[in-house]
């Protein structure tokens, strides 16, 4: 029996609760609500670093972003660490990148035996957080009101441009796998879109009205009733003066709807690839996001907070070969991906591991549904715009939040969904356990040494003359050789080139020939 393929989709910055399976009444994505209708769906899913680069190196690693030293979006993925494509290609998976993945450093395949694309992103150290600034020091240029303001159609930008090319390459491959039958393989296919700046052709933009666009929950708040970690993220953003009026703020997120139903059709493609390509019933699939966006929820935009549109991420896991859709409460976080798809891999419920992991495999859930009680989901900053190290503990109906030098928050969540009441003086005994868990393993001094020795070394490079700057960025290229005819004969490679093969032939040469 053939190990079952892996497809793992990603998109960027795809908060769970602007899906229509996650409670979003107005958000179109038919290709994913389909997928959830028969899949296993987790509704308590988060990522384990609400900024880009480190989340997507925690994924791959199994590990805490901390644990790696992935401090920010300019941190080094260090090559000996071992990922998720490294273990797979043990058992025999022909490993395959396409699209983003914010690789910072020489190496910029990290077990992945081929890249299609380039990234969008730069590899170096240009972006490295600066703690010594001090506190409300940090400004973003490329997120703040201007980037909501200018919400809106386009007919081109430079994330069409790569999410188009993504798209594409991983269309081609696909076919190419099962024209040259090479099994199994883990394909990573990972999208830019949501992403901000919000843009869109006017033809995903007309699929909604405007009026029908629903406004935030919770609304803007002032500066003073905001907790510290709030504070900062709102002034690094610049909207600790000034927020979105009603207009941008409908305008915005009318935008990223229609940039969801973008990579909705997306998702559709591929799924209709594998179909046609015949590996639609040996395929496990799996869709995610690095993190989400507050879309104007709390007047806050973007990502970097713990509030659930920030860190709430959409965990989809479909394996064909055991068809049991179901809802999943129980909190998880991306760092049980690796053990995850590893034992569907491998069949290994407990695989020796190179060195420790921070997850557990999420099969059993799959499978059978049946919680635990124990789990929990762990996410952490430690990124531009911040003084000291924050994370957030979600354990059962509880989230708690950290952030070094000031109070604790603690949130029931089942009661107060929209984290508006901190109930951390009426539940002390809940808060001194749950920080407790936090302080046993995660040791907020310790981290900040390490953060600001990382930051000195980094920033030192990032400051030498432009000639001395490394440079890292992977360059895809096409081997042209076999992909079209060149010696032989043209008929021969067209009928071995035509997918599904006719009747008659094997091989790619006709019989008898």
């Amino acid at each position: 029996m053939r190990k079952p393929n892996i497809l793992f989709i990603m998109a960027d910055q795809l908060s769970a609760l602007a899906l229509p399976f996650h409670g979003n009444p107005v958000v179109k994505a038919p290709h994913l609500q389909a997928l959830a209708e028969r899949s296993a769906v987790f509704d308590n899913a988060y990522c384990n670093f609400p900024l880009c680069a480190p989340a997507r190196f925690s994924l791959l690693a199994g590990q805490y972003a901390t644990r790696i030293g992935a401090f920010d979006n300019a941190c080094e993925f260090q090559a000996a660490t071992p990922t998720l494509p490294y273990y797979l290609a043990r058992q025999g998976y022909k490993t395959i990148l396409g699209g983003k993945m914010h690789f910072v450093g020489p190496d910029q395949k990290h077990g992945f035996a081929e890249r299609l694309t380039t990234d969008i992103y730069p590899a170096d150290f240009g972006w490295v957080a600066d703690w010594n600034e001090g506190e409300f020091s940090f400004y973003s240029p490329g997120h703040n009101l201007s980037t909501v303001d200018e919400s809106g159609p386009c007919f081109r930008s430079l994330q069409l441009d790569y999410d188009e090319e993504v798209e594409a390459k991983a269309v081609q491959r696909l076919y190419d796998l099962a024209r040259e039958d090479e099994q199994p393989f883990f394909m990573c296919i990972s999208y830019t879109h949501p992403h901000p700046p919000y843009s869109i052709p006017p033809e995903y933009l007309d699929r909604y009205k405007p009026e029908e666009i629903n406004l935030p929950i919770v609304g803007d708040m002032p500066m003073h009733e905001r907790d510290k970690l709030s504070q900062w993220v709102q002034y690094s953003h610049g909207l600790d003066k000034q927020g979105a009026t009603e207009e941008q703020i409908r305008r915005a997120r009318h935008t990223y709807y229609a940039m969801v139903s973008y990579i909705d059709d997306k998702v559709g493609r591929l799924l209709d690839t594998l179909q046609r390509a015949g590996f639609a019933d040996n395929t496990i699939v799996v869709f995610t996001t690095d993190h989400g966006d507050m879309l104007g929820e709390r007047g806050m935009w973007f990502k970097r907070v713990f509030f659930d549109w920030s860190a709430k991420v959409p965990l989809i896991v479909f394996d064909p070969r055991a068809h049991k859709p179901r809802r999943i409460a129980e909190p998880v976080s991306h760092v049980d991906l690796l053990p995850t798809l590893v034992q569907y891999a491998t069949g290994e419920t407990a695989p020796a591991w190179v060195e420790p992991i921070d997850g557990r495999s999420l099969v059993p859930l799959v499978a059978t549904g049946d919680p635990t009680g124990e789990a929990e989901a762990f996410s952490e900053y430690t990124a531009e715009g911040v003084t000291g190290p924050c994370c957030m503990l979600r354990r059962g109906k509880y989230k708690y939040v950290y952030t070094h030098g000031h109070p604790d928050l603690l949130f029931d969540m089942e009661a107060d969904p929209n984290e508006l009441v901190d109930i951390a003086q009426q539940q002390p005994q809940v808060l001194a356990e749950l920080k407790a868990r936090v302080l046993s393993r995660w040791d907020p001094g310790a981290i900040t040494q390490q953060v600001l020795a990382s930051q000195a070394r980094r920033k030192f490079i990032n400051s030498l003359p432009e000639a001395s700057q490394p440079v890292w960025d992977y360059q895809a290229s096409t081997d042209d050789t076999r992909r079209f005819v060149r010696r032989g004969s043209a008929r021969v490679i067209k009928v071995k080139k035509r997918w599904p093969p006719l009747a008659g032939t094997a091989n790619g040469k006709e019989n008898g020939a």
